[in-house]
């Protein structure tokens, strides 16, 4: 098989043999097509018909973008397992992540453009002084935070965006923490408010923390108003890190 294979407008058949063989050879697959798109698990949603750009990685990785944002409009992780069938005339693309149990399918109306890309990459990405070593330190030593706090995930997924850490304090409440490497501003407090609100439907007493170097003074004046905390906390420098482990919320 070549390192990359496209086909536009392909014919069902083909359609069918580059995506099987795609997911038989774990190259990476993106299709660009009409679609729609039904998801059942924690909870259900429907995504009526419209063109998106659908990635599937070979760990699993499945992601749908439409043409606004940066977040896919939906998504599964690493470890799902991926088919694809023809149901009712219909070529369907299947996730399935067994631990919660969640199913996401895509209806292809209309394929504009398939390829599979065999793509060879070994190295891992080296950040210094970002936002990701400053969650590894905080999972390392997090009394920087407070004494009795416990970070237990990185990069949680909410209904309302991702959280960078996610823990409980030392009496249990749920604890937000939104990391800024450089001087935090209304944005950042913008952000973390928002998580706030949204766990806050579903838990009591939680708590918003915008950890930074700095704050201006509009972020301060607003982080007081709205409740919520500030700690200051710099960027780690050269030090090798150690890997932080995430685990049960409840």
């Amino acid at each position: 098989m070549s390192k990359v294979e496209a086909v536009q407008n392909p014919p069902r058949g083909e359609l069918l043999r580059i995506v099987d063989s795609a997911l038989s050879s774990e190259a990476m697959l993106t299709i660009f097509a009409r679609c729609k798109v039904h998801y059942d698990g924690r909870a259900k949603s429907e995504l009526g018909s419209g063109d998106r750009v659908i990635i599937i990685k070979p760990d699993g990785a499945f992601l749908i973008h439409q043409s606004k944002k940066r977040e896919p409009v939906n998504w599964q992780p690493p470890g799902s397992f991926v088919t694809v069938e023809e149901r009712d005339g219909i070529i369907i693309l299947r996730s399935v992540r067994r631990k919660p149990k969640e199913i996401l399918e895509v209806e292809l109306e209309e394929v504009y453009l398939v390829s599979l890309f065999k793509a060879e990459d070994y190295e891992e990405l080296t950040l210094t002084g970002s936002e990701a070593e400053m969650a590894e330190m905080i999972f390392g030593n997090p009394e920087l935070i407070e004494p009795g706090f416990k970070p237990l995930f990185r990069e949680k997924q909410i209904g309302h965006g991702i959280v960078d850490i996610l823990g409980r304090d030392k009496n249990g409440n749920l604890v937000v923490l939104e990391l800024k490497r450089r001087k935090a501003d209304l944005h950042a407090v913008s952000q973390l408010k928002r998580y706030v609100e949204g766990l806050s439907k579903e838990h009591e007493g939680v708590r918003g923390i915008l950890v930074a170097p700095s704050l201006t003074s509009g972020a301060k004046r607003l982080l007081e108003k709205e409740g919520l905390e500030f700690r200051k906390v710099q960027p780690p420098k050269r030090e090798k890190l150690g890997k932080g482990r995430q685990k049960t919320l409840f």
